[in-house]
């Protein structure tokens, strides 16, 4: 493709990449998919566990390093505005370098990174090199996902997406037990360092078996303003949110100077890169309405997702008591459960409509909420288990068919641009699901509270006769009547908030549920239910 014919039909002009590009001759180009497909899911679940596996080592961080909460948090938020930022720029990142050596050299980047947070002794070398692991871990999520589309034959495009579709749906739900593992038994810098050997060997087997693809073409000069724009417009929505519920939103000027720079950077970046003929990110390929409708799916997936994933061990480890570890065994089944559906569902793939299984995931993800919402102070853990096999087996349905139709329409060139575009609403979808999800439990906490102490007064015949009955209970056990008095007045307290916690769990619960259920309208844009593998008119 010249640049000259590539800019009359209005696309960027590209050059095509030659000199270093490693390409795989045609008869072997599927030999070592499976090879490919391991190695590329082992470095995106290393990028995934990395996201949340310091969550549980935090308090130790603190101690260690003398920091504050508000100075710590940073060690998550850096890392994380660094990956949302490099994940749209992964497809030219990889065409401008070359996809193997992209990909090999962010996961030598990502390796050393997590090497260095290990051995830090202060703050600020730790908060430096979580950023640059985070820009090393952002190519390994959509670039890899663009590598199995082409690793595998069309027919089989399927079974690849369902090995990295595991990677990603078990890698968030590992983080937090692995690295309460790794803390209880050994110390904090250990999240960190096992990261090394498996990161050196997927690195090995990405530069042993993946290969340039045959159509990989490449910028003839950097978009710096656009990646400047990008970085203005992501890192501040992603700093906004990560920030919002702990400065109260928009009574914070921090937080309404960060919107207004987000919106006024994004309108900017639009524009310029929709005029630019080398765009760093090429919004052209949502003109298929097929992406357009799958990424904009994505991100309500995400929402919906991570907000129930991030109240379920608030709610598992704050009312009922249970460990980082223990959390992590009772949310297990479901994303094995998850697994087990996305082999099937990869493996079947070319005769499932994903307008069908999507529909039928997000039913499965809403009666999951739904059941999950009528738990009570008095449900155990065990309770959990058959709505989250549910929600893992809906989860399995939506995950590989609404990502190989996204893609359906798009040329074989425009795929690294259409994962990242996919990975980035899902990523962003999700943290602002969190956001609000922490946000709407506080409130809700807030609300039923005062909603259940109205009722809860001197004047309440039943309210009497409980603090009466433990006040009495109490001086039994040997209490000074005024002491006892003053501690059933407590414990009551504290029933009325472990209470209204619980309801405000559920409402977080169905909110989840019919988010998902919402979107589904969304699915009457897709052209067609198939997949890649099914479609005859690749590019």
């Amino acid at each position: 493709m010249s640049s000259h014919s590539t800019a009359a039909i209005g696309r960027p002009k590209l050059g095509v990449y030659r000199g270093t590009a490693d390409v795989a001759p045609a008869a072997d180009k599927y030999a070592f998919k499976y090879l490919i497909a391991i190695a590329v899911t082992l470095a995106a679940v290393l990028e995934l566990i990395d996201t949340s596996i310091v969550n549980v080592a935090i308090p130790h961080m603190m101690g260690n390093l003398g920091a504050t909460l508000d100075e710590i948090s940073w060690v998550s938020t850096g890392y994380i505005v660094a990956n949302v930022i490099v994940i749209p720029m992964s497809g030219w990142l990889s065409a401008y370098f070359g996809r193997k050596r992209y990909l090999t050299t962010s996961i030598l980047l990502f390796v050393a990174a997590s090497f260095m947070c290990g051995a830090a002794h202060s703050l600020g070398m730790l908060v430096f090199w979580r950023v640059v692991q985070g820009a090393g871990g952002g190519a390994l999520l959509s670039t890899a996902q663009a590598t199995l589309f082409e690793a595998f034959p069309p027919e089989e495009v399927g079974i690849g997406q369902a090995m990295f579709g595991v990677g990603v749906m078990v890698g968030p739900t590992l983080g937090p037990t692995l690295g309460g593992w790794i803390v209880d038994n050994y110390n904090w810098p250990w999240i960190f360092y096992i990261n090394v050997p498996l990161g050196i060997l997927a690195a090995i087997m990405v530069a042993t078996y993946v290969h340039d693809a045959a159509h990989q073409e490449r910028a003839e000069k950097v978009d710096v303003l656009g990646f400047l724009l990008l970085a203005t417009c992501v890192g501040s929505l992603q700093w906004m949110l990560e920030k919002g519920e702990r400065y109260d939103w928009f009574d914070s000027r921090l937080i309404t100077v960060l919107a207004v720079t987000c919106v006024a950077s994004f309108v900017l970046l639009l524009w310029h890169e929709l005029t630019t003929d080398e765009p760093i990110i090429d919004f052209r390929v949502l003109k298929s309405r097929q992406l357009a409708a799958g990424v904009s799916i994505a991100a309500v997936l995400g929402l919906a997702l991570f907000g129930s994933i991030f109240v379920l061990p608030i709610f598992l480890q704050n009312l009922h008591g249970l460990t980082a570890n223990q959390t992590g065994m009772v949310i297990l089944p479901g994303a094995l459960a998850s697994a087990v559906t996305m082999a099937w569902v990869g493996k079947n793939s070319n005769w499932l409509d994903a307008r069908a299984t999507v529909a039928a995931g997000a039913v499965l993800f809403f009666a999951s909420m739904w059941m999950l919402a009528r738990m009570t102070l008095g449900s155990g853990p065990d309770e959990t288990f058959w709505p989250l096999i549910l929600r893992g087996v809906g989860l399995g349905l939506i995950f590989v068919p609404l990502t190989n139709a996204s893609m359906a329409e798009l040329r074989v060139s425009e795929l690294a641009q259409g994962t990242g575009m996919f990975n980035l609403t899902r990523q962003l979808g999700g943290s602002l699901g969190i956001a609000i999800m922490a946000t709407l439990l506080t409130r809700f906490t807030t609300q039923k509270r005062a909603l259940i102490g109205e009722h809860v007064t001197t004047m309440d015949p039943a309210s009497l006769s409980r603090l009466q009955s433990i006040t009495q209970g109490l001086i039994a056990h040997g209490a000074n009547p005024l002491v006892a008095k003053q501690q059933a007045l407590f414990l009551i307290d504290r029933q009325i908030g472990a209470q209204a916690s619980v309801l405000a769990f559920s409402r977080i619960y169905i909110l989840s549920g019919i988010i998902l259920m919402a979107c589904l309208p969304l699915l009457f844009l897709f052209r067609t239910g198939k997949g890649r593998g099914s479609m005859m008119n690749l590019h």
